[in-house]
């Protein structure tokens, strides 16, 4: 009689646990799982209904953040064997952003279904958070994400990629330019299977930056593997824009003549 008592005390212990587990259980998850450079601050609530406030920083270590105004809430539900995360922020997602989250063994997938027109749109200041070179250029403008499937695996302390996803950078400026507005741009991921549910992530995405309009130019390719990132690219001034730009040319890349040549990994 004793171990069943205690058994079923101890299964009624876990049960209140798992259902009033503290949100900053989640963000802690979060946090290790971007190594720090995603943070959801002053989580309140619970894992299954909660709300923080979105930080970037340059990760472990760095003294750079930026934070989102107001805060981000969430609910959590069971989808079957999966979870259904639904987060609204009034400043930024358009209407409410769903989530599929797969866990398993040693690993966690997250899927974005496919969605009509722009996921939500962000601050490009919020960027100056992720330190080197963006606390510099203290960028200005907007940033619009639109997928049309979009899966993330995280295996063994690995992301992997699956789908594609678009990031928009609309009307960009910086205070190291006199230029109102630098340009506009476009940056694509792309996995390259399409976002199909269920499909193992692909070991190896690929981005493409260009310039849709505005005074600087810029492009450029890279890839992502095994969770690091590697880029190479290029700025230029515009045609009568080659003194206005040139101090900005200077710090965003390494001058070769006209060019800032741009690497990263």
């Amino acid at each position: 009689m004793t171990r069943w008592v205690v058994s079923g005390a101890a299964l009624g212990l876990a049960i209140v646990v798992i259902a009033f587990a503290p949100a900053a259980w989640l963000a802690a998850t979060v946090q290790s799982a971007t190594e720090s450079r995603v943070v959801l601050a002053d989580a309140r609530g619970t894992v299954w209904s909660g709300s923080a406030v979105p930080v970037l920083t340059g990760g472990i270590g760095s003294r750079d953040a930026a934070s989102l105004p107001g805060r981000m809430s969430w609910t959590l539900g069971l989808d079957g064997a999966a979870l259904a995360l639904r987060a609204r922020h009034a400043c930024c997602i358009n209407g409410e952003l769903r989530l599929r989250l797969v866990p398993g063994f040693g690993r966690l997938r997250v899927e974005l279904p496919a969605v009509q027109g722009p996921i939500g749109q962000w601050p490009a200041a919020w960027l100056a958070g992720l330190g080197t070179p963006w606390n510099t250029l203290q960028p200005s403008g907007s940033m619009q994400l639109s997928s049309s499937g979009l899966a993330l695996d995280y295996v063994q302390g690995r992301w992997r990629l699956d789908g594609r996803a678009e990031l928009a950078l609309n009307s960009i400026a910086s205070r190291v330019s006199t230029l109102d507005v630098l340009g506009s741009y476009r940056l694509s991921v792309d996995g390259g299977s399409g976002g199909i549910a269920g499909a193992a992530g692909s070991d190896l995405a690929t981005l493409q930056l260009g310039t849709t309009s505005g005074a600087l130019l810029l492009s450029g390719s890279g890839q992502f593997a095994a969770s690091k990132l590697r880029f190479s690219g290029q700025a230029s001034a515009a045609p009568g824009s080659e003194t206005v730009l040139n101090n900005l040319l200077n710090i965003i890349g390494r001058r070769q003549g006209a060019l800032s040549v741009i690497t990263i990994g």
